[in-house]
């Protein structure tokens, strides 16, 4: 059974008086005082809910223990307001899952193959490749190496001679 089956207004007072096990001026009476208050028809005709029957069930066994009607009614409101409290905890736990999921914004980027950037949805991971690249500068004949290779070429100037600065 549902929470919105258990609050829909189906009993008469008659009907709700006995299964509480009450005379229905007592049901009058704690509705007038704001205890167990019902639904009510168009007509104006109280209509108790399942949960208002539990309440009333609830009412008599804690008035049978001794306890007065404004500690009882004080005790109902906070079941009540637990109530509505976790409900509205389910709702945000939802929504904050279906945020989770649909959110558009969340994205985590790695590397691609060929180092380009790109984009998975969170959670997802990227197979990473086992291939070896090697860089190999690319050397740039300069004029001094195309005068070394030919036999004939006279040597430069700094070559032969020793650094001033040694000894």
């Amino acid at each position: 059974m549902t929470p919105d089956d258990e609050d829909a207004p189906l009993f008469a007072i008659a009907v709700a008086a006995e299964l509480a096990g009450m005379h229905p001026q007592t049901l009058r009476q704690y509705d007038r005082i704001g205890l167990v208050v019902p639904g009510r028809t168009r007509g104006g005709s109280r209509r108790y809910s399942l949960r208002n029957v539990q309440q009333l069930r609830e009412v008599a066994r804690m008035s049978g223990e001794g306890m007065s009607l404004p500690a009882i009614a004080k005790l109902l409101d906070l079941e009540d307001e637990v109530r509505m409290l976790r409900r509205r905890v389910t709702e945000l736990e939802s929504a904050l899952r279906a945020e989770r999921e649909n959110r558009p914004g969340v994205r985590v980027f790695a590397a691609g193959a060929s180092g380009q950037v790109i984009t998975l949805p969170s959670g997802r991971r990227i197979r990473r490749s086992t291939e070896l690249m090697l860089w190999r500068p690319r050397i740039v004949p300069t004029a001094q190496d195309s005068d070394a290779g030919r036999p004939d070429a006279a040597p430069r100037a700094d070559e032969d001679r020793p650094d001033p600065g040694r000894r």
